[in-house]
C-alpha cells in the first residue's frame, strides 16, 4: 500500500464520513505550491476557500505567529491582552466600522450578526421580540451550523437535521422584485453573499446593491454583507461591497482573516448597531485570542504593506481572460466563465461530464481545485500567485479539457454542425 492509499485509508476507517476529498494527500506546501507525501507538487487553485490568501505558510505570517507563541496564546476574553486592541482597531482602520466583535469561524461570525440583527430589530426597531425576521436569497451558504442550514435552500444540507429555528424569509438573488415581495413590518436584516460561492460563483446583476441599499436605508432594515470567503482582496477590492460603491450596516468577515493559519472570523458594524451587545449577551472562549489577533493583524499588513488586494484586480482579469480562451476552444463542454478578481467560475455543461470528473483529472496533472454542486469547478487561488503559475495552472486545464472535449467526441459534433451550417 502507497503511502497516498494508506493515508486515506486511514481516514476512510476512522473519520466521518462528512467529505469527500479529492484523492490528494497533502504533506506541505509554499506559497501557492503543494507537494503530497509521494513527492508530487501542485500548484493550489483553490487557497482552502480563501483562508490561504496570503499564500501557504506566508513567512511574515509565521514569524508572527512564533513570537506570540513564546508569550501567551490563549487567556480567553475574562482578561485584556496586548494584541487583540491593535487587531479591532486595525480591523475598524480598513473596513471603516466603529465596532469589531471577533470570531473563530465564519460560521460564528454569521451567527453572530443574526443575533445581533434579531436584537437590533427589537430594541431598536421596535419589532416585538420573536417576530424579527431576516430576508436571505435562495442559493446561499452562510455556513453548517443548524441555525444557518435551516435557511438554507439546498435540501442536501438540510435534510434529516430538522426542526429549524424560524424567522427567515427567502428570494431570489439578484431580484428586488422578489426582495420586496419577501419583506414585512418585521423583516429587520437582510443578510446576503455580495458573490455565491457555493452555488456556483454568482455575480449579482450591476446596479442590485444599489438598489438593496437604498431599499434597506428606506424601510430601516439592516443590510448585512458576508465577505467571509470575499472579503479582504479576493474579489480585488479590499471588500465586494466596494463595487457597487456602497456600505452595508454590518460586515462578516473570516477565513482569510486568520491568514491561513488559524481560524479567525469577525462581525463589523457602527456603535448604533453593535451596542445591542452588552456583557454576557454574548462570547466566545477563543474568539479574539492572543495569537489568533496576533496572526490576524499581521496578515492585515501583509495585504496592505504588499499590495496583494491591487494585484489581485490584475490577476483576477488575466485569468479570467485566459479561462475565457480555453472555453471558446472547448465549447459546449464549459457553458461560462465567471467571476470577479481571483475568485472564477468555470460552469460545466452536465450532460457532457461532471465538474468532479475534471477536477480529479486536473489534480492528477498537478493543479487543485474544487467543484460546486458538480456542475462548476472553482478557481481561487492565493492572491500571492504570479503570471507564470497562473499560465501553467491554465495550461494544464487547457489540456486536460481538450483531452475530455477529443473523448468525448465533442470536435467532431463541432465539425459536422459547421459543416450542416
Amino acid at each position: 500500500m502507497s503511502a497516498t492509499e494508506s493515508h486515506i485509508a486511514k481516514e476512510a476507517r476512522f473519520g466521518a464520513k462528512n467529505y469527500a476529498p479529492v484523492p490528494v494527500v497533502v504533506d506541505h506546501a509554499k506559497d501557492c505550491l503543494v507537494w503530497d507525501v509521494e513527492g508530487r507538487e501542485y500548484i493550489d487553485m483553490m487557497s482552502a476557500y480563501s483562508s490561504v490568501s496570503h499564500g501557504h505558510l506566508h513567512p511574515r505570517i509565521v514569524e508572527a505567529a512564533h513570537r506570540q507563541l513564546e508569550k501567551v496564546a490563549v487567556m480567553s476574553r475574562a482578561y485584556y491582552g496586548t494584541t487583540l486592541g491593535p487587531l479591532l482597531e486595525k480591523l475598524s482602520e480598513v473596513t471603516g466600522f466603529e465596532r469589531v466583535l471577533p470570531m473563530n469561524t465564519g460560521a460564528e461570525a454569521v451567527e453572530t450578526a443574526i443575533k445581533c440583527a434579531r436584537r437590533w430589530g427589537h430594541q431598536v426597531k421596535g419589532i416585538p421580540d420573536g417576530q424579527q425576521r431576516i430576508l436571505v436569497a435562495r442559493g446561499n451558504f452562510h455556513g453548517r451550523t443548524s441555525t444557518i442550514i435551516g435557511f438554507s435552500s439546498e435540501e442536501d444540507y438540510r435534510t434529516g437535521f430538522g426542526p429549524f429555528c424560524g424567522g427567515f424569509q427567502h428570494f431570489d438573488y439578484g431580484d428586488m422584485a422578489s426582495v420586496k415581495a419577501a419583506a414585512t413590518e418585521n423583516t429587520c436584516a437582510v443578510l446576503i453573499e455580495p458573490i455565491q460561492g457555493e452555488a456556483g460563483v454568482i455575480v449579482p446583476p450591476p446596479g442590485f446593491f444599489r438598489e438593496l441599499r437604498q431599499w434597506c436605508t428606506e424601510n430601516n432594515v439592516l443590510l448585512i454583507d458576508d465577505e467571509v470567503q470575499a472579503g479582504l482582496g479576493r474579489t480585488g477590492k479590499w471588500f465586494a461591497f466596494e463595487h457597487e460603491g456602497i456600505r452595508p450596516d454590518g460586515l462578516i468577515l473570516g477565513k482569510a482573516l486568520g491568514a491561513g493559519l488559524l481560524p479567525v472570523s469577525a462581525f463589523c458594524a457602527d456603535d448604533k448597531v453593535m451596542s445591542v451587545f452588552v456583557p454576557n449577551s454574548h462570547g466566545s472562549t477563543f474568539g479574539g485570542n492572543a495569537l489568533a489577533a496576533a496572526v490576524a493583524l499581521e496578515g492585515l499588513k501583509v495585504l496592505e504593506e504588499e499590495g496583494l488586494v491591487e494585484h489581485c484586480a490584475e490577476k483576477g482579469a488575466y485569468l479570467f481572460g485566459r479561462l475565457r480562451e480555453v472555453q471558446a476552444e472547448v465549447r459546449p463542454l464549459i457553458r461560462d466563465v465567471r467571476g470577479r478578481g481571483l475568485w472564477v467560475g468555470v460552469d460545466i455543461e452536465p450532460s457532457c461530464t461532471s465538474a468532479r470528473d475534471l477536477v480529479e483529472r486536473l489534480a492528477a496533472a498537478g493543479v487543485l481545485s474544487k467543484e460546486t454542486h458538480d456542475t462548476v469547478i472553482r478557481f481561487a487561488p492565493p492572491l500571492t500567485i504570479s503570471y507564470d503559475l497562473i499560465d501553467r495552472a491554465v495550461d494544464i486545464f487547457h489540456r486536460v479539457a481538450k483531452e475530455k472535449w477529443h473523448q468525448l467526441g465533442l470536435d467532431r459534433r463541432r465539425n459536422q454542425q459547421v459543416i450542416t451550417a
